[in-house]
């Protein structure tokens, strides 16, 4: 079981990267990563020398579709998740999803797939990355592979280049931190550690047809998010509440000198929709231990491998 291969598109952002760390304490070394992120690329290399990594646009038809035909288990990452523009979120999210498919569909033995979808499957939202993620969904439940579909509420822990790891650079460099209105937005987030343990769990048992919400365990407000993380980082920035309206306009106006910014007027729009998840005993499905958050937010910043280890937007 641990010599098979397990391919990994879209493995260079905040899951892959924790994933891998988790595969190989776990005992899996034939492990390869497909990705068009250079600079996370070269982390990746940096952290872990003895696996595959390829650098490879995965909504182009290419030589990486090689690896997804030989896999035994795949775990599709790819993901856009913040652009003003829609055309990275169709080809990131859509064509990309179409490709890996197409590649396993033309295995001599057909992968098996675990899909990260997302919670926002689910939710009120209405933009571009959830509409896309709803779309990704409904073609791999439609394709007739083998898998098993996890739809994870917002998560942090190591290499978070966004969300809170952005939020937590911010905080360090700024003497005010600014929240949107009175900050009591409830958030279920996700530690990446037991996230990447769940998918672990499932290459082993090869659940098939299933989908599983899987959400932080515990309800937060995004004020007392901010709180915890100001707390594990030691940060100066004095936490200060703004009208949601002037909160929007700024994002707005960053949005027209930032190509790519890192908090978008869309998620703001998403922070404070009052979404609940649901909440399943992932722990005794998955046989997987949660983290309590604060517990999780001092790991995420102060682990002495990886906490000071960022990612590239």
């Amino acid at each position: 079981m641990k010599n098979v291969k397990i391919v990994l598109p879209g493995g260079a952002g905040l899951v892959g990267q924790n994933l891998v760390a988790h595969l190989k304490r776990h005992g899996y070394a034939n492990l390869v990563v497909l990705d068009k992120h250079r600079a996370n690329l070269a982390v990746l290399r940096r952290l872990h020398p003895d696996i595959v990594v390829e650098e490879a646009d995965l909504a182009e038809p290419g030589p990486w579709q090689q690896h997804i035909e030989a896999a035994d288990a795949v775990v599709m990452l790819q993901a856009q998740i913040g652009d003003p523009n829609p055309e990275p979120f169709v080809r990131n999210n859509i064509t990309s999803t179409e490709h890996v498919l197409a590649a396993m569909r033309r295995a001599p033995r057909m992968p098996y797939l675990v899909h990260i979808s997302s919670s926002v499957v689910k939710s009120v939202a209405n933009d571009h990355y959830t509409n896309t993620k709803k779309q990704q969904e409904a073609i791999v439940l439609a394709s007739g592979i083998p898998c098993v579909v996890l739809r994870p509420t917002l998560m942090f822990g190591w290499f978070d280049r966004k969300h809170l790891g952005w939020l937590s650079r911010f905080m360090k460099k700024v003497p005010v931190f600014p929240i949107p209105g009175d900050g009591r937005y409830m958030r279920q987030p996700l530690y990446a550690s037991d996230f990447s343990r769940i998918i672990v769990s499932c290459i082993e048992q090869r659940r098939t047809g299933e989908v599983f919400n899987i959400s932080g365990l515990e309800k937060i407000d995004y004020i007392d998010i901010i709180r915890e993380i100001k707390r594990a980082t030691r940060a100066g920035a004095l936490i200060v509440k703004i009208p949601y309206g002037l909160f929007y306009v700024l994002l707005k106006t960053w949005a027209l000198f930032d190509r790519n910014p890192p908090f978008t007027a869309d998620q703001l729009k998403a922070l404070v929709a009052h979404d609940e998840f649901e909440v399943i005993d992932w722990p005794g499905i998955f046989g997987v231990q949660a983290t309590p958050f604060a517990q999780a937010i001092h790991e995420t910043f102060n682990d002495p491998e990886y906490s000071s280890v960022v990612l590239e937007f």
